[in-house]
């Protein structure tokens, strides 16, 4: 369902795209317009065209989640268009094989389009936080796990998600069968443990033959938060959805990485030594970080990043960083941690075979041995190797405690579940758009 509301907007968007062409077109030269449309506009419109949908899927504007009529959506959106005006006036202007003088054309096609798409984008999310959700749920449990799922879901209505009953007596197959026919519910939503008492089971067993799916309550949290639930898992579960999760894929993902890897190091070698220039110049110390880290399978490294601390910040033992008030982290290392430059240098960790571009946050063996003692499952993020970017770190901020490594290790879950290529473009599109983003601010 989610994915046809994607396809939804992204139709929407490209027929507002080339609507705005026809129509400057039109205005611009009459009943010629068509002959321009097809000889000289179709091909290099189209390809600005390409680019733009890759500029608004980065900037989240295909994200259910934000099809909110805000200001927040709205200056998303300004945001992104303006981003794109530029680049379409960059391209014109210097691919002359286009053919195109664009002062004119670029301007009433921009505000033809700008009219459009807004008018397309707030009737779209208009429609699709209308009507019945087509997905009635019946939750059954009243724990965080459970209010969580209601909080979202409430917020959200174009999931297509709404949940028409929540029944906190747990184990009362009555209360469950009543709740399902008053509100004509679809869907049951239940605890895994649930299933193992025969009078409960039973009773799903009943309505599933109605035609009522049943589902665990483990994986609608996973659907609507993109993330796993610590406390509604047990160890079956990895048994039962990691394995074999990815295999094929990593296999092949070395060998591209090690290419990729290797590439962008040296195209971006002569940036990287203006960068070690500036760091020599702004502090002492050296201008390569060396830090141990825990690796796949919990085999340690050496990690390499720009140097953003003091010499001598751990001068006390090692520590978590309190974020963007740490006053350890020097002047030119907040820009390099907002921008995630500091991290350059761990294109040798990949093209030794340390990282991944996409993968868990590798962590520091000290903080490793605690923390698998504190937090339950905490060591099955160690299956993959860590990355240099992450569903987790992308989806929340960095570790300042326990709280912290808990949910990020919900969301390393569900990437070790789900990791495929298109799942590693997304996050590794979300971290560029999040790396402008934060430099900018």
């Amino acid at each position: 369902m989610n994915r046809i509301k994607t396809f939804f907007l992204l139709f929407g968007d490209i027929v507002a795209l080339y609507a705005s062409l026809l129509a400057t077109l039109a205005l611009r030269y009459g009943s010629g317009f068509y002959e321009q449309f097809v000889d000289v506009h179709v091909v290099p419109f189209t390809i600005i065209f390409i680019l733009w949908v890759i500029l608004f899927y980065i900037a989240g504007l295909y994200d259910l989640r934000r099809l909110h009529n805000n200001i927040d959506f709205l200056r998303t959106l300004a945001l992104a268009t303006a981003l794109n005006a530029t680049l379409a006036i960059l391209l014109f202007y210097f691919i002359p094989a286009f053919g195109i003088a664009p002062k004119t054309n670029l301007f009433i096609f921009f505000l033809i389009f700008v009219v459009i798409e807004i008018i397309w984008r707030r009737l779209a999310n208009t429609f699709l936080a209308s009507g019945e959700a087509p997905n009635r749920i019946v939750l059954v449990g009243d724990d965080l796990v459970a209010d969580e799922i209601v909080k979202t879901i409430r917020e959200n209505p174009q999931f297509g998600y709404a949940i028409v009953q929540q029944i906190h007596e747990q184990n009362d197959p009555a209360a469950l069968e009543r709740a399902v026919a008053e509100s004509h519910a679809n869907i049951i939503a239940v605890p895994r443990h649930l299933k193992k008492e025969s009078a409960f089971a039973l009773a799903l067993y009943t309505l599933f033959g109605k035609g009522i799916l049943v589902i665990d309550i483990a994986d609608l949290y996973e659907r609507v938060l993109r993330k796993v639930p610590l406390t509604d898992i047990e160890e079956t579960w990895f048994l039962e959805n990691i394995e074999g999760a990815g295999k094929y894929y990593d296999s092949l993902k070395r060998a591209a990485e090690f290419v990729f890897a290797l590439i962008v190091g040296v195209v971006l070698l002569p940036f990287e030594i203006l960068i070690a220039l500036i760091v020599k110049l702004s502090s002492p110390g050296p201008v390569i970080y060396r830090q141990l880290r825990m690796g796949q399978n919990g085999q340690p490294f050496m990690l390499y990043k720009f140097r953003t601390m003091r010499n001598d910040a751990e001068k006390h033992g090692a520590q978590w960083s309190s974020g963007s008030n740490d006053a350890r982290v020097t002047a030119f290392g907040k820009f390099l941690r907002a921008s995630h430059l500091d991290e350059l240098p761990q294109l040798w960790n990949i093209i030794r075979g340390d990282i991944s571009f996409v993968g868990p946050r590798p962590e520091r063996p000290e903080f490793v041995s605690e923390l698998k003692k504190k937090i339950p499952y905490y060591e099955i993020r160690l299956i993959l190797k860590p990355g240099l970017t992450g569903w987790a770190q992308i989806n929340h901020h960095a570790d300042r405690d326990l709280d912290d490594v808990s949910e990020k290790l919900q969301y390393d879950i569900y990437y070790l579940e789900n990791r495929s290529l298109i799942f590693d473009a997304l996050i590794i599109l979300r971290t560029v758009k999040t790396a402008v983003t934060k430099t900018g601010e």
